[in-house]
Protein backbone atom coordinates (compact mmCIF):
# COMPACT_ATOMS: atom_id res chain seq x y z
CA UNK A 1 0.00 0.00 0.00
CA UNK A 2 1.56 3.39 -0.99
CA UNK A 3 2.74 5.53 1.88
CA UNK A 4 1.43 8.99 2.62
CA UNK A 5 4.69 10.45 1.29
CA UNK A 6 4.24 8.52 -1.98
CA UNK A 7 0.64 9.77 -2.31
CA UNK A 8 1.74 13.37 -1.72
CA UNK A 9 4.56 12.96 -4.23
CA UNK A 10 2.11 11.64 -6.86
CA UNK A 11 0.02 14.75 -6.30
CA UNK A 12 3.10 16.98 -6.89
CA UNK A 13 3.53 17.97 -3.26
CA UNK A 14 7.17 18.20 -2.15
CA UNK A 15 7.96 16.87 1.29
CA UNK A 16 10.68 18.19 3.56
CA UNK A 17 13.27 15.63 2.54
CA UNK A 18 12.69 16.36 -1.14
CA UNK A 19 12.90 20.17 -0.86
CA UNK A 20 16.09 21.72 -2.30
CA UNK A 21 18.62 22.87 0.27
CA UNK A 22 18.75 26.66 0.77
CA UNK A 23 21.67 28.27 -1.02
CA UNK A 24 24.77 28.46 1.16
CA UNK A 25 26.43 31.89 1.48
CA UNK A 26 29.59 32.19 -0.56
CA UNK A 27 32.80 31.92 1.44
CA UNK A 28 36.07 33.33 0.18
CA UNK A 29 39.47 32.57 1.62
CA UNK A 30 41.91 35.34 2.51
CA UNK A 31 44.17 34.66 -0.50
CA UNK A 32 41.21 35.35 -2.82
CA UNK A 33 40.52 38.69 -1.08
CA UNK A 34 44.05 40.13 -0.87
CA UNK A 35 47.04 39.17 -2.97
CA UNK A 36 49.46 37.19 -0.87
CA UNK A 37 51.48 34.03 -0.55
CA UNK A 38 52.15 31.29 1.96
CA UNK A 39 55.57 31.50 3.56
CA UNK A 40 57.11 28.38 5.03
CA UNK A 41 58.64 28.83 8.51
CA UNK A 42 60.04 26.42 11.14
CA UNK A 43 56.61 26.64 12.85
CA UNK A 44 54.45 26.10 9.77
CA UNK A 45 53.01 28.26 6.99
CA UNK A 46 52.14 31.94 7.37
CA UNK A 47 50.07 34.07 5.02
CA UNK A 48 51.96 37.21 3.92
CA UNK A 49 51.11 40.06 1.55
CA UNK A 50 53.51 42.60 0.09
CA UNK A 51 53.10 46.09 -1.38
CA UNK A 52 55.75 48.46 -2.66
CA UNK A 53 55.09 52.22 -2.55
CA UNK A 54 57.18 53.81 -5.28
CA UNK A 55 59.02 57.11 -4.93
CA UNK A 56 56.29 59.02 -6.75
CA UNK A 57 53.74 58.05 -4.05
CA UNK A 58 52.39 60.90 -1.93
CA UNK A 59 50.34 60.45 1.21
CA UNK A 60 48.21 63.53 0.76
CA UNK A 61 50.70 66.33 0.35
CA UNK A 62 53.58 64.48 2.00
CA UNK A 63 55.85 61.78 0.60
CA UNK A 64 56.98 58.86 2.77
CA UNK A 65 60.34 59.35 1.10
CA UNK A 66 62.41 61.87 3.05
CA UNK A 67 65.94 62.60 4.11
CA UNK A 68 64.75 61.76 7.67
CA UNK A 69 67.08 64.10 9.63
CA UNK A 70 66.57 62.49 13.05
CA UNK A 71 68.97 64.49 15.25
CA UNK A 72 66.33 66.45 17.19
CA UNK A 73 64.08 63.40 17.55
CA UNK A 74 67.10 61.48 18.85
CA UNK A 75 67.65 64.15 21.50
CA UNK A 76 63.97 64.20 22.40
CA UNK A 77 63.85 60.41 22.86
CA UNK A 78 67.19 60.49 24.72
CA UNK A 79 68.43 57.68 22.47
CA UNK A 80 71.57 58.65 20.51
CA UNK A 81 71.26 55.54 18.34
CA UNK A 82 68.33 57.12 16.49
CA UNK A 83 70.51 59.86 15.03
CA UNK A 84 73.12 57.32 13.95
CA UNK A 85 70.89 54.76 12.21
CA UNK A 86 70.08 55.15 8.49
CA UNK A 87 66.38 55.04 7.73
CA UNK A 88 66.57 51.61 6.09
CA UNK A 89 67.48 50.22 9.50
CA UNK A 90 64.06 51.19 10.90
CA UNK A 91 60.89 49.10 10.66
CA UNK A 92 57.50 50.82 10.70
CA UNK A 93 55.13 48.54 12.61
CA UNK A 94 51.42 48.42 13.43
CA UNK A 95 49.11 45.66 14.67
CA UNK A 96 45.42 44.90 14.35
CA UNK A 97 44.24 42.92 17.35
CA UNK A 98 41.37 40.90 18.74
CA UNK A 99 40.90 43.50 21.50
CA UNK A 100 42.40 46.62 23.04
CA UNK A 101 42.92 45.36 26.59
CA UNK A 102 46.15 43.52 25.91
CA UNK A 103 47.15 40.54 28.02
CA UNK A 104 47.52 36.88 27.09
CA UNK A 105 43.99 36.67 25.66
CA UNK A 106 44.59 39.30 22.98
CA UNK A 107 45.94 38.22 19.59
CA UNK A 108 47.68 40.38 17.02
CA UNK A 109 45.89 38.77 14.08
CA UNK A 110 47.38 41.17 11.51
CA UNK A 111 50.86 42.66 11.82
CA UNK A 112 51.99 45.19 9.25
CA UNK A 113 55.67 46.01 8.96
CA UNK A 114 57.45 48.16 6.40
CA UNK A 115 61.02 49.16 5.72
CA UNK A 116 63.06 50.65 2.91
CA UNK A 117 64.37 47.77 0.78
CA UNK A 118 66.76 48.80 -1.98
CA UNK A 119 65.46 52.35 -1.60
CA UNK A 120 61.78 51.40 -1.95
CA UNK A 121 59.20 51.54 0.84
CA UNK A 122 58.14 47.91 1.13
CA UNK A 123 55.21 46.82 3.26
CA UNK A 124 54.48 43.26 4.33
CA UNK A 125 51.38 42.19 6.25
CA UNK A 126 51.32 38.98 8.27
CA UNK A 127 47.86 37.50 8.79
CA UNK A 128 46.64 34.92 11.27
CA UNK A 129 44.20 32.69 9.34
CA UNK A 130 43.66 30.67 12.50
CA UNK A 131 44.97 31.23 16.07
CA UNK A 132 46.85 27.93 15.74
CA UNK A 133 49.07 29.56 13.10
CA UNK A 134 50.37 32.23 15.47
CA UNK A 135 53.87 30.73 15.95
CA UNK A 136 54.33 30.61 12.17
CA UNK A 137 53.19 34.21 11.77
CA UNK A 138 55.59 35.37 14.50
CA UNK A 139 58.46 33.49 12.87
CA UNK A 140 57.68 35.07 9.49
CA UNK A 141 57.77 38.53 11.08
CA UNK A 142 61.22 37.79 12.52
CA UNK A 143 62.61 37.28 9.02
CA UNK A 144 61.30 40.65 7.84
CA UNK A 145 62.61 42.53 10.89
CA UNK A 146 66.01 40.84 10.90
CA UNK A 147 67.95 43.59 9.01
CA UNK A 148 66.57 46.33 11.29
CA UNK A 149 67.84 47.97 14.46
CA UNK A 150 65.07 50.51 15.06
CA UNK A 151 61.30 50.58 15.35
CA UNK A 152 58.78 53.30 14.45
CA UNK A 153 55.24 53.03 15.84
CA UNK A 154 52.26 55.16 16.79
CA UNK A 155 51.44 54.42 20.43
CA UNK A 156 53.57 51.31 20.01
CA UNK A 157 55.54 51.67 23.23
CA UNK A 158 52.33 51.38 25.21
CA UNK A 159 50.42 48.87 23.07
CA UNK A 160 51.85 47.18 19.96
CA UNK A 161 55.33 46.35 21.23
CA UNK A 162 54.25 45.00 24.66
CA UNK A 163 51.49 42.95 23.01
CA UNK A 164 53.93 41.32 20.58
CA UNK A 165 56.42 40.71 23.39
CA UNK A 166 53.66 38.79 25.20
CA UNK A 167 52.83 36.71 22.10
CA UNK A 168 56.48 35.84 21.44
CA UNK A 169 57.02 34.96 25.10
CA UNK A 170 53.98 32.66 25.18
CA UNK A 171 55.46 30.63 22.33
CA UNK A 172 59.02 30.80 23.71
CA UNK A 173 60.24 32.58 20.59
CA UNK A 174 62.94 35.27 21.02
CA UNK A 175 61.56 38.81 20.61
CA UNK A 176 63.10 40.17 17.40
CA UNK A 177 62.99 43.88 18.35
CA UNK A 178 63.95 43.55 22.02
CA UNK A 179 66.99 45.84 21.83
CA UNK A 180 65.81 48.11 19.00
CA UNK A 181 65.83 51.89 19.25
CA UNK A 182 62.18 52.97 19.28
CA UNK A 183 60.47 56.11 17.97
CA UNK A 184 56.87 56.33 19.19
CA UNK A 185 55.25 59.09 17.15
CA UNK A 186 52.17 59.59 19.36
CA UNK A 187 53.92 61.43 22.26
CA UNK A 188 55.79 63.55 19.71
CA UNK A 189 52.55 64.40 17.89
CA UNK A 190 51.03 65.44 21.19
CA UNK A 191 53.95 67.79 21.85
CA UNK A 192 53.66 69.41 18.44
CA UNK A 193 49.89 69.68 17.92
CA UNK A 194 48.05 69.44 21.23
CA UNK A 195 47.46 73.22 21.38
CA UNK A 196 46.18 73.53 17.80
CA UNK A 197 44.39 70.30 16.95
CA UNK A 198 41.55 68.77 18.99
CA UNK A 199 42.80 65.24 18.26
CA UNK A 200 46.20 63.70 17.74
CA UNK A 201 44.85 60.39 16.40
CA UNK A 202 46.80 59.22 13.38
CA UNK A 203 43.82 59.45 11.02
CA UNK A 204 43.10 63.01 12.21
CA UNK A 205 46.75 63.99 11.62
CA UNK A 206 46.51 62.48 8.14
CA UNK A 207 43.60 64.76 7.31
CA UNK A 208 44.76 67.98 9.01
CA UNK A 209 48.55 67.81 8.71
CA UNK A 210 49.15 65.66 5.64
CA UNK A 211 45.97 66.48 3.71
CA UNK A 212 45.11 62.81 3.10
CA UNK A 213 41.62 61.31 3.17
CA UNK A 214 41.24 57.55 3.17
CA UNK A 215 39.11 55.80 0.57
CA UNK A 216 35.82 53.99 1.07
CA UNK A 217 37.80 50.80 1.81
CA UNK A 218 38.59 52.19 5.27
CA UNK A 219 36.94 50.53 8.25
CA UNK A 220 36.72 52.16 11.71
CA UNK A 221 39.24 50.81 14.17
CA UNK A 222 36.60 49.81 16.72
CA UNK A 223 34.99 47.42 14.20
CA UNK A 224 38.18 45.53 13.41
CA UNK A 225 38.13 42.95 16.26
CA UNK A 226 34.52 42.04 15.45
CA UNK A 227 35.29 41.63 11.76
CA UNK A 228 38.00 39.15 12.67
CA UNK A 229 35.70 37.22 15.03
CA UNK A 230 33.10 37.04 12.25
CA UNK A 231 35.77 35.69 9.90
CA UNK A 232 36.74 32.97 12.39
CA UNK A 233 33.08 31.94 12.72
CA UNK A 234 32.11 32.08 9.05
CA UNK A 235 35.35 31.44 7.20
CA UNK A 236 34.48 34.30 4.84
CA UNK A 237 37.41 36.70 4.51
CA UNK A 238 35.73 39.28 2.27
CA UNK A 239 35.10 41.87 5.03
CA UNK A 240 38.79 41.76 5.97
CA UNK A 241 39.92 43.58 2.82
CA UNK A 242 39.16 46.88 4.56
CA UNK A 243 41.20 45.81 7.59
CA UNK A 244 44.27 45.21 5.41
CA UNK A 245 43.74 48.65 3.84
CA UNK A 246 43.39 50.30 7.27
CA UNK A 247 46.60 48.69 8.50
CA UNK A 248 48.54 49.60 5.34
CA UNK A 249 47.45 53.24 5.49
CA UNK A 250 48.42 53.49 9.17
CA UNK A 251 51.94 52.33 8.34
CA UNK A 252 52.41 54.57 5.29
CA UNK A 253 51.04 57.48 7.37
CA UNK A 254 53.67 56.81 10.04
CA UNK A 255 56.46 56.99 7.47
CA UNK A 256 55.08 60.22 6.01
CA UNK A 257 54.59 61.69 9.49
CA UNK A 258 58.11 60.82 10.62
CA UNK A 259 59.55 62.37 7.47
CA UNK A 260 57.47 65.52 7.91
CA UNK A 261 58.24 65.95 11.60
CA UNK A 262 61.95 65.27 11.21
CA UNK A 263 62.19 67.82 8.39
CA UNK A 264 60.29 70.63 10.15
CA UNK A 265 62.39 70.14 13.28
CA UNK A 266 65.57 70.27 11.20
CA UNK A 267 64.41 73.39 9.28
CA UNK A 268 61.22 75.03 10.59
CA UNK A 269 61.50 78.08 8.32
CA UNK A 270 61.27 76.54 4.84
CA UNK A 271 57.52 77.09 4.46
CA UNK A 272 56.27 73.71 5.70
CA UNK A 273 55.06 75.25 8.99
CA UNK A 274 52.23 77.76 8.53
CA UNK A 275 50.59 78.10 11.95
CA UNK A 276 51.83 80.29 14.77
CA UNK A 277 50.89 77.70 17.39
CA UNK A 278 53.06 75.09 15.65
CA UNK A 279 56.06 77.41 15.99
CA UNK A 280 55.24 77.93 19.66
CA UNK A 281 55.02 74.16 20.20
CA UNK A 282 58.39 73.63 18.55
CA UNK A 283 59.81 76.48 20.61
CA UNK A 284 58.73 74.71 23.80
CA UNK A 285 60.34 71.49 22.61
CA UNK A 286 63.62 73.20 21.71
CA UNK A 287 63.60 75.05 25.04
CA UNK A 288 63.18 71.76 26.90
CA UNK A 289 66.13 70.36 24.95
CA UNK A 290 68.28 73.33 26.02
CA UNK A 291 68.46 74.97 22.57
CA UNK A 292 67.53 78.39 23.91
CA UNK A 293 68.59 80.53 20.95
CA UNK A 294 66.58 78.42 18.50
CA UNK A 295 63.63 78.29 20.92
CA UNK A 296 63.55 82.10 21.15
CA UNK A 297 63.62 82.38 17.36
CA UNK A 298 60.73 79.91 17.07
CA UNK A 299 58.67 81.73 19.70
CA UNK A 300 59.13 85.02 17.90
CA UNK A 301 58.15 83.52 14.55
CA UNK A 302 54.99 82.22 16.20
CA UNK A 303 54.18 85.68 17.52
CA UNK A 304 54.78 87.18 14.07
CA UNK A 305 52.24 84.82 12.48
CA UNK A 306 49.55 85.85 14.94
CA UNK A 307 47.94 84.07 17.87
CA UNK A 308 44.71 84.26 19.80
CA UNK A 309 44.77 86.35 22.97
CA UNK A 310 45.16 83.46 25.41
CA UNK A 311 47.79 81.78 23.26
CA UNK A 312 49.60 85.09 22.89
CA UNK A 313 49.82 85.46 26.65
CA UNK A 314 51.21 81.95 27.11
CA UNK A 315 53.74 82.47 24.31
CA UNK A 316 54.93 85.84 25.55
CA UNK A 317 55.27 84.52 29.08
CA UNK A 318 57.31 81.59 27.86
CA UNK A 319 59.58 83.61 25.62
CA UNK A 320 60.09 86.42 28.12
CA UNK A 321 61.22 83.96 30.78
CA UNK A 322 63.46 82.34 28.18
CA UNK A 323 64.99 85.70 27.33
CA UNK A 324 65.77 86.17 31.02
CA UNK A 325 67.62 82.85 30.98
CA UNK A 326 69.55 83.96 27.89
CA UNK A 327 70.32 87.33 29.45
CA UNK A 328 68.49 89.31 26.74
CA UNK A 329 66.62 91.58 29.14
CA UNK A 330 65.87 94.33 26.62
CA UNK A 331 63.87 91.91 24.49
CA UNK A 332 62.20 90.42 27.57
CA UNK A 333 61.02 93.88 28.68
CA UNK A 334 59.60 94.58 25.22
CA UNK A 335 57.60 91.38 25.35
CA UNK A 336 56.33 92.02 28.89
CA UNK A 337 55.15 95.48 27.92
CA UNK A 338 53.32 94.08 24.89
CA UNK A 339 51.63 91.48 27.11
CA UNK A 340 50.80 94.08 29.78
CA UNK A 341 48.89 96.11 27.19
CA UNK A 342 46.70 93.07 26.61
CA UNK A 343 45.93 92.79 30.32
CA UNK A 344 48.18 89.88 31.30
CA UNK A 345 48.76 90.15 35.04
CA UNK A 346 52.01 88.19 35.06
CA UNK A 347 53.59 90.73 32.67
CA UNK A 348 52.91 93.61 35.08
CA UNK A 349 54.47 91.58 37.90
CA UNK A 350 57.55 90.67 35.82
CA UNK A 351 58.05 94.34 35.01
CA UNK A 352 57.71 95.23 38.69
CA UNK A 353 60.39 92.63 39.51
CA UNK A 354 62.64 93.88 36.72
CA UNK A 355 62.54 97.52 37.78
CA UNK A 356 62.95 96.66 41.46
CA UNK A 357 65.80 94.16 41.25
CA UNK A 358 67.58 94.90 37.96
CA UNK A 359 67.08 98.62 37.43
CA UNK A 360 66.87 99.61 41.13
CA UNK A 361 64.02 101.91 40.14
CA UNK A 362 61.55 101.56 43.01
CA UNK A 363 59.07 104.17 41.78
CA UNK A 364 58.67 102.54 38.35
CA UNK A 365 58.46 99.13 40.03
CA UNK A 366 55.71 100.48 42.31
CA UNK A 367 53.81 101.78 39.27
CA UNK A 368 53.84 98.32 37.66
CA UNK A 369 52.82 96.62 40.91
CA UNK A 370 49.82 98.97 41.22
CA UNK A 371 48.80 98.32 37.63
CA UNK A 372 49.11 94.59 38.31
CA UNK A 373 46.65 94.95 41.20
CA UNK A 374 44.24 96.92 39.04
CA UNK A 375 44.32 94.20 36.39
CA UNK A 376 43.77 91.46 39.00
CA UNK A 377 40.76 93.28 40.45
CA UNK A 378 38.99 93.72 37.10
CA UNK A 379 39.98 90.41 35.52
CA UNK A 380 37.32 87.72 35.15
CA UNK A 381 39.11 85.11 37.26
CA UNK A 382 38.03 82.30 39.59
CA UNK A 383 38.07 83.41 43.21
CA UNK A 384 41.06 81.31 44.24
CA UNK A 385 43.12 82.60 41.30
CA UNK A 386 42.29 86.24 42.12
CA UNK A 387 43.18 85.60 45.77
CA UNK A 388 46.53 84.15 44.73
CA UNK A 389 47.42 87.15 42.56
CA UNK A 390 46.24 89.74 45.09
CA UNK A 391 48.18 88.08 47.92
CA UNK A 392 51.39 88.16 45.90
CA UNK A 393 50.83 91.71 44.62
CA UNK A 394 49.88 93.16 48.03
CA UNK A 395 52.99 91.65 49.57
CA UNK A 396 55.06 93.28 46.84
CA UNK A 397 53.25 96.65 47.20
CA UNK A 398 53.86 96.68 50.93
CA UNK A 399 57.59 96.13 50.47
CA UNK A 400 57.91 98.67 47.63
CA UNK A 401 56.00 101.30 49.59
CA UNK A 402 58.46 100.93 52.47
CA UNK A 403 61.40 101.14 50.08
CA UNK A 404 60.01 104.28 48.49
CA UNK A 405 59.50 105.85 51.91
CA UNK A 406 55.80 106.43 51.27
Amino acid sequence: MPSLADKLKSLGVKTANTLPSPPQPEKRSIDSVVAGSFLSTPRGEAFVTEQVFEQDYFHGGISPYSAFPLSIISQWTKDPRIAELPIHKFAFLDTETSGVSGGTGTYAFLVGAARFVDGKFTLQQFFLRDPAEEPAMLEALINFLAPCEGLVTFNGKSFDAPLLVTRYSLHRIPVPFKSYAHIDLLPLARRLWRDRLPSRALKYLEEHVMGFTRSSEEVPGYEIPWLYFDYLRSGDARPLGGVFYHNAMDIVAMAALLGHVSEILADPYNGRVEHGLDFIAMGKLFEDLGHWDEAARLFERGLELGLGESDFGVAVKRISILQKKRGDMDRAVELWKAAAKQGHIYAHIELAKHYEHKMRDVKTSLKWAKSARAEAEKANLPGYVRTHWLHEIDHRLERLTRKAGL
